[in-house]
């Protein structure tokens, strides 16, 4: 009979009463800054830093909702809502036609209208 030998390795991991990891405040809020600068999603962070996705996710929720900025879009930064007046469209201007103007921002967020101007007014509002 082949003799089977293990390794015990110490967790010096404090856990819950069902085995669950206890990740303390400050590792948590460690995580969440380097998951802001990663540039990765949430998924993909939590995977490489071997956390559970949703537990990862959770953080994320609970950040947002205390300090009110949105995590993974920089330091700082808040989200932000303005109302935008524009005036009636046309008939030709609810129809597509060759000479409307379309817009792809670098986050993806496609603008699409027949008015310049008014396009102008409502990207920069979004971006304020």
């Amino acid at each position: 009979m082949k003799m089977i030998t293990a390794d015990l390795v110490a967790d010096e991991t404090k856990r819950d009463t069902t085995g669950r990891r206890i990740t303390p405040k400050a590792r948590r809020e460690e995580l969440l800054a380097a998951y802001e600068q990663s540039g990765l999603t949430q998924a993909e962070f939590a995977r490489r830093e071997a956390i559970n996705y949703h537990t990862f996710a959770s953080w994320v929720y609970d950040r947002r909702g205390r300090d009110g900025t949105a995590v993974g879009l920089g330091t700082g930064a808040q989200i932000k809502f303005a109302e935008v007046s524009l005036p009636p469209a046309s008939p030709r201007e609810l129809s597509p036609s060759a000479d409307a103007l379309s817009v792809t921002l670098p986050d993806g967020l496609v603008v699409r209208g027949a008015d310049a101007l008014a396009m102008a007014t409502l990207v920069k509002a979004l971006r304020a």
